[in-house]
């Protein structure tokens, strides 16, 4: 199966001022006649990318005079300018076409006031723009994210899934604020190429397709306990296939694989893949380049991969720590405090501890890691009451829980994983069974755009499973990532 590509382009969201239009030169001649003397390039953080009132209060605390009147002074000297000298930059509005063509919006994002910006939208053409986002219609202009997102939300688009096109850095820092893939095309002062910002001398030549090449890449991982393989449920293996085709993740870290599932399931998917002893897994549509851990570990422990997502790499590792003293248990039905669940982890956090040790003797500094798993333990950041050590050790080295920072309310969203087909405890006494979030995808070096819990269909409660479309006693984990640009 071809790897899923970068993230769609929603949107383009472009600055005006040295942009679009060849207004910074307007409003640096602007500056010049208000304040009475030639700028210079230490200025130039004061006046590029600026709104009116900033600079009109740089002015000010110079020389003295009204920030009110030279603002009025400002807005005056540059509007005369931009109505009888307005020059579109090179590329703009072939490119501006070539977006309409492909109906792609875009929007105006400027930190000029509402009325330069009526000025120029009617010069180029107001039609272009579906949306426009003066200094006047947020609380808080560039270098703030505020714009940007206010130009976001009135297209309903997502950040991570724009492009701004901007030519200060101020302008830059408002768009990378905002979570947006960032094109500077400097036209005062230059600015360095960066993570998710390319440089460009100008906009002649740049197309959509160009646009889209620069959008980070979509990840999407997925942790499955797939329950002795699956076995419990008729046509294990063909339901597997079909939630992992329906899902489009890209990586599952599987758990009890019962032998052979992480062979069989790649090889249907025309996947890649990695066996670790009889109970650990992963599978990936992309490239795998390295293989870390045991071979042969046994049922409890931790596997991982280095996997190629165009040019970057991710190491995803899979683990499965003991069940056994299950602290769910022990609160609710033998009644235990903190300090003894705490102490009864010891175990899995040694398990943890190992496999965080695993992690950093393979890791490469640059390279993401994402480490999923059926831990066999709730989180430090679901039970305030009980400091959950094996969540607490991975967050201690580095490692961020992608559902909690999608679903941050663990009491809106508890996000429990254990467990979709047991409503009461197996010993028949009739107790309810406790239910819990002990299924994890951990990152660290990516950004999350989403993460959920997943279980197909209605599973019937055990023992009468066999004819769930769910193949599992755990619901599985799937977060989308972005990566790189």
């Amino acid at each position: 199966m071809t790897p899923h590509p970068r993230l769609p382009l929603q949107a383009v969201l472009f600055d005006m001022d040295g942009t679009l239009v060849d207004t910074e030169r307007l409003w640096w001649e602007a500056v010049e006649r208000v304040a009475g003397r030639a700028l210079a390039v230490a200025d130039e953080p004061h006046v590029l990318g600026r709104p009116v009132e900033y600079t009109a209060h740089w002015l000010a605390e110079a020389t003295g005079t009204s920030a009110a009147g030279l603002a009025d002074a400002l807005h005056h000297e540059f509007a005369d300018r931009v109505r009888t000298g307005i020059v579109p930059r090179p590329g703009a509005l072939a490119l501006l076409d070539a977006l309409a063509r492909e109906d792609i919006p875009t929007a105006l994002v400027t930190a000029s006031p509402r009325a330069v910006a009526d000025t120029v939208l009617e010069a180029l053409g107001a039609s272009r723009f579906a949306v426009s986002v003066t200094a006047d219609d947020t609380d808080h202009t560039k270098p703030a994210p505020d714009p940007y997102l206010a130009a976001c939300r009135a297209l309903g688009v997502d950040p991570a899934r724009c492009v701004a096109v901007e030519d200060t850095q101020t302008g830059v820092s408002s768009a990378e604020a905002a979570g947006c893939t960032v094109l500077a095309v400097p036209s005062l002062a230059p600015i360095e190429a960066a993570p998710g910002r390319t440089v460009l001398d100008s906009l002649e030549g740049v197309t959509p397709r160009r646009l889209r090449a620069l959008l980070p890449y979509r990840l999407r991982v997925m942790t499955w306990n797939l329950w002795y393989g699956g076995t419990k449920v008729r046509e294990h293996r063909a339901k597997q296939l079909k939630i992992i085709t329906e899902t489009e993740v890209d990586v599952v870290g599987l758990q009890e694989t019962y032998g052979s599932a992480a062979e069989e399931l790649a090889g249907a998917l025309g996947w890649h893949h990695h066996r670790a002893g009889e109970n650990l897994g992963v599978i990936s549509r992309h490239p795998i380049t390295a293989r870390f851990g045991d071979p042969d570990v046994g049922f409890y422990g931790a596997a991982g991969v280095r996997i190629e997502v165009g040019d970057h790499e991710v190491d995803i590792w899979t683990a499965h720590l003991d069940y056994t003293p299950y602290g769910p248990y022990e609160s609710a039905f033998d009644g235990l405090g903190a300090d003894e669940l705490i102490a009864h982890e010891e175990v899995r956090l040694a398990q943890m501890r190992d496999t965080l040790r695993r992690i950093d003797d393979a890791c490469d500094a640059s390279v993401p890691v994402v480490l999923v798993g059926d831990f066999n333990s709730p989180s430090h950041l679901d039970r305030p009451d009980v400091e959950w050590p094996v969540t607490k050790a991975a967050e201690e080295a580095g490692l961020r829980d992608s559902y909690r920072e999608a679903h941050p309310d663990p009491v809106r969203d508890p996000g429990h994983t254990w467990s979709p087909v047991h409503d009461e405890h197996e010993d028949g006494s009739g107790r309810p069974e406790p239910q819990d979030r002990i299924d994890f995808v951990l990152h660290r070096g990516l950004r999350v755009l989403d993460s959920r819990t997943y279980v197909s269909g209605r599973p019937r409660p055990w023992p009468d499973v066999e004819d769930n479309d769910w193949p599992s006693d755990h619901a599985a984990v799937i977060t989308t990532f972005s990566l790189g640009s």
